[in-house]
């Protein structure tokens, strides 16, 4: 299980006593009451969302016209989640380069012989749809990942090869909560392309993984045993900065957008190495950053050596600059449960967070403003 083996300060009592109701994380009832969408159900299926993907997309026939000499996922948000972890979950494995590009336009060395996938999980994406149209002039070979929409219109016109999302087990009906579907769909869809070789027994192994993490994450266990909570009163009024490396950055930025979009919280995330080369000397100012900040230290022994005391030596720094630290060390035994063992923490953190602050997560209105604004222009 996870384990905290670093604290530097105990949790603000005065952020404590502030909170509007520091008992609802112990009550699904209470909870019911604020999470009017049933988030939590989302949050809680999250092994079914896994199970439910890899088994329809052993249903889906990908038959590709030319060689791949390279992938390109296009997606936004939490569409654009699935991916970046397969990028670098699986990065030693891949033998063909592997981008997700968060934009319009496609790199301008899309070809016939690169493979497009088209990830949007409303299928409305603007910024999906009109790369699809580009990949289509450039004739590149095209999969689409959606749950409806546009794109899914366009697989079933134009034929192409599409895991089409039954989103049964997100019952928020969030994308950013279909993270199950979006890393498990891409998973089976780079199978099926034979440009993945995964086994029925290592998904097995995920699914096994979330269901033992979320036991002890659960509304049911206390505060005192549940590392979810614990790092959600230790947020509050904090902006966390989670830091990871290597094979667990894509599953550290799942959980900075699930925290950015549920618990209207300043989450980021931060690479090792690459943040020790600049972040460390910009920890000094403001003043305000030891009050403000909050740095969760992810540790695995399936990192490298360096990588390893790197996590170490950083958190030292951070700590010599008097800002709070965590080290929460994965447990799991491979690369892919150790992914999901983080997402679980933090979809089930994040969650709380937003309960402390006495907010349903769901709405999104600052986002949903701006695609209305967008959309007269």
């Amino acid at each position: 299980m996870l384990t905290p083996t670093r604290l530097t300060n105990t949790l603000r009592k005065d952020v404590v006593k502030n909170l509007n109701n520091t008992t609802i994380l112990d009550s699904r009832e209470a909870i019911g009451k604020l999470d009017e969408k049933n988030m939590m159900g989302s949050v809680d299926a999250l092994a079914d969302q896994v199970r439910h993907a890899w088994e329809a997309c052993q249903k889906v026939k990908v038959s590709l016209s030319e060689p791949v000499h390279n992938v390109v996922v296009v997606g936004m948000g939490g569409s654009a989640l699935g991916p970046d972890v397969f990028k670098h979950a699986f990065k030693s494995e891949l033998t063909v380069p592997f981008e997700v590009y968060n934009s319009y336009e496609l790199p301008a060395y899309a070809n016939k012989n690169t493979l497009v996938v088209l990830s949007s999980y409303s299928g409305t994406t603007e910024e999906v749809l009109f790369a699809g149209k580009q990949a289509e002039q450039l004739g590149a070979q095209i999969m689409v990942i959606a749950a409806g929409g546009d794109l899914k219109k366009l697989a079933d016109d134009k034929g192409y090869p599409a895991y089409i999302i039954d989103p049964k087990f997100n019952p928020s009906n969030q994308p950013r909560m279909a993270i199950g579907y979006a890393i498990t769909g891409l998973i089976g869809m780079m199978v099926q392309a034979q440009l993945a070789n995964i086994t029925d027994t290592e998904i097995q192994e995920v699914v096994n993984t979330i269901i033992q993490v979320s036991e002890k994450l659960r509304v049911e266990v206390p505060q005192q045993e549940n590392q979810a909570k614990l790092l959600a009163f230790q947020s509050i009024e904090r902006r966390p900065i989670f830091v990871a490396s290597d094979f667990l950055v894509g599953a550290a930025h799942v959980g900075a957008n699930q925290w950015n979009e549920n618990a209207k919280i300043f989450a980021d995330y931060k690479i090792i190495p690459e943040i020790n080369h600049h972040l460390m000397e910009g920890l000094r100012f403001p003043k305000s950053n030891n009050d403000n900040h909050v740095f969760y230290f992810f540790q695995s022994e399936l990192y490298s050596p360096r990588v390893q005391k790197r996590m170490t030596l950083t958190q030292a720094v951070v700590e010599q600059n008097k800002i709070e630290t965590m080290a929460i060390k994965l447990e799991s035994e491979t690369k892919l449960t150790q992914v999901f063992e983080l997402i679980t923490l933090l979809a089930y953190a994040g969650f709380y967070v937003s309960m402390l602050e006495g907010i349903n997560p769901s709405p999104i209105p600052f986002v949903d403003w701006f695609k209305d604004e967008l959309s007269k222009a």
